[in-house]
């Protein structure tokens, strides 16, 4: 401490020890000048006068009311000055050693230096990392499109010459009954049947594993879905001699609907597969709060809860099920692929030898009140002669002759042609009036749906039709729908195509299609 004139009046031991200051500077009386002038001349404030350093260092601690200053001794430790003038003109001054603490702050800065350079060193590692990983994703991309390409157009040309062979196969089987070569043709259709299953399947799992499938959910009534069911495996359960049953529905559900129809089919198939003769399988709609339940039922061989995991595992099938009928096990492996995408959920429920119960849990749409409609009557489409005029376009004429053939045996007026260019230039329609077309999707210079509307816009009328192709990309059997043409995949099933057939001369009969006048 220093009274007005800056003359010492107290210090204690610390500060003696910090300045190094001799007895005659650390009595009171002794000046702040002289105390200066001692550690100016021990060169404690660096080179020059002696006395100019020693008075700018008192002017820099007097010259406000309260100083921090910051200097180092000839022994070089960091002090730290805080100086405040009194009310009575007197001064205090304290001082510390901050030498560590310096060194922790430059140390602390280093680490940080250090720190930034290693945050922009892993900066730069990840954002090069993250090029290559979108580089990577842009080529796996650009491979997914090139493989669903591949599998669209692979599904096209594999399906079209095996859908040649099974309609042969299917005209031979009409023409050798009660023959000696009865047995061989049903071992050909056997055997192309498996070709056909085993295609469709892994098809199937390559689109849905390349991302191809892309769910377009849209609301629909589940009649619809059930009567196309019904027609489709209704000549099955009667060759297998199974009661298949289907509940009235009328309930609207928000799906996506050929893939839905896609599952259902499987569940459909594999409880007709795995029933014996004289059991039954039941299909039916129950709701749930804003849910639906879609039921699968069965009194077929069953399975046990210790099985569940073993069904929708990729080839592997239970030994039962096995001995019962052919397959690799894909179908419900592809169901569960299926359920996946559409977020849906499948509930099952089993025992052995008593049967089992698939059940789709899906969203309803809101009802809305609607006219009651007439329950229709599924034609029989194994009963009698067709009698009626089809008109086939294909791009492929062993398909054509194949179809003729089929046709022809079903006591159809059959004509061919690959293209409209082919229809127009041979004039095939002149006073030929066709019931109904049978057209496939991928024609040389159109798709077979804007054909069918050349066809209507030029004949006049509805004119029934149906799209046959080997194209299973959903968007294909959307357009179809929103059309209003049922679409039969290829290879076709004989039993199939004749339902679709019959069921477009019925709904032509009745005058849902009229045929124009003139």
């Amino acid at each position: 401490m220093f009274d007005d004139s800056l003359s010492m009046t107290f210090c204690n031991q610390r500060y003696i020890d910090l300045l190094g200051l001799p007895a005659d500077l650390h009595q009171p009386g002794a000046r702040l000048h002289d105390i200066a002038l001692f550690l100016a001349d021990r060169g404690d404030y660096g080179e020059g006068a002696v006395e100019q350093l020693a008075a700018d260092r008192i002017a820099s601690i007097t010259a406000a009311p309260q100083t921090i200053t910051r200097r180092s001794d000839n022994k070089g430790k960091a002090l730290e000055f805080h100086s405040s003038r009194l009310a009575n003109g007197g001064l205090v001054i304290s001082l510390t050693d901050v030498t560590s603490r310096l060194e922790t702050e430059r140390e602390l800065a280093r680490v940080n230096q250090t720190l930034e350079r290693r945050v922009k060193e892993r900066t730069a590692a990840l954002t090069r990392a993250n090029t290559e990983l979108e580089a990577a994703r842009a080529k796996a991309d650009a491979a997914n499109l090139d493989k669903t390409r591949f599998l669209a157009a692979a599904s096209h040309d594999l399906l079209q010459p095996l859908n040649a062979a099974r309609l042969y196969t299917s005209t031979l089987i009409e023409r050798a009954k009660n023959t000696g070569v009865a047995e061989l043709a049903d071992s050909i259709e056997a055997s192309l049947s498996a070709v056909e299953e085993i295609m469709s399947v892994l098809l199937d799992i390559s689109r849905i594993d390349s991302g191809a499938v892309r769910p377009s959910p849209k609301s629909f009534p589940l009649s619809d879905l059930l009567r196309k069911i019904e027609v489709e495996f209704r000549p099955m359960a009667r060759e297998r001699d199974v009661c298949l049953r289907i509940l009235k529905c009328s309930e609207t559900v928000v799906a996506d609907r050929a893939l839905l129809g896609r599952i259902v089919q499987n569940l459909v198939s594999n409880a007709l597969k795995y029933t014996r003769p004289g059991g039954r399988v039941l299909i039916g709609v129950r709701r749930r709060g804003n849910r639906l339940r879609l039921d699968i039922i069965d009194t077929g061989i069953g399975f046990s809860r210790d099985q569940h995991k073993l069904l929708f595992a990729e080839f592997s099938r239970l030994e039962q099920g096995a001995r019962m009928a052919q397959g690799l096990g894909l179908g419900l492996s592809i169901v569960q692929r299926l359920v996946a995408t559409l977020g849906l959920s499948l509930e099952l429920d089993s025992a052995e030898a008593r049967g089992s119960r698939f059940s789709l849990i899906l969203p309803a749409a809101r009802r809305r009140p609607s006219p009651a409609e007439p329950p229709e009557t599924l034609p029989d489409s194994h009963a009698g002669v067709l009698n009626l005029r089809v008109l086939c376009v294909d791009n492929e004429p062993l398909i054509l002759e194949a179809m003729q053939g089929l046709l022809g045996h079903w006591g159809c007026d059959v004509r061919c042609a690959l293209s409209l260019k082919q229809i127009d230039r041979e004039s095939m329609l002149e006073g030929w009036y066709p019931d109904l077309v049978l057209m496939d999707y991928h024609l040389e210079q159109t798709s077979g749906l804007d054909a069918i509307e050349w066809l209507r816009h030029n004949l006049g009328g509805h004119l029934p039709a149906a799209l046959v192709t080997a194209d299973r990309s959903p968007s294909v059997r959307a357009l179809a729908e929103d059309r209003g043409i049922p679409v039969i995949m290829k290879p076709v099933k004989p039993a199939a195509l004749r339902a679709t057939i019959t069921t477009l001369a019925n709904q032509s009969r009745r005058g849902v299609l009229r045929r124009p006048q003139g």
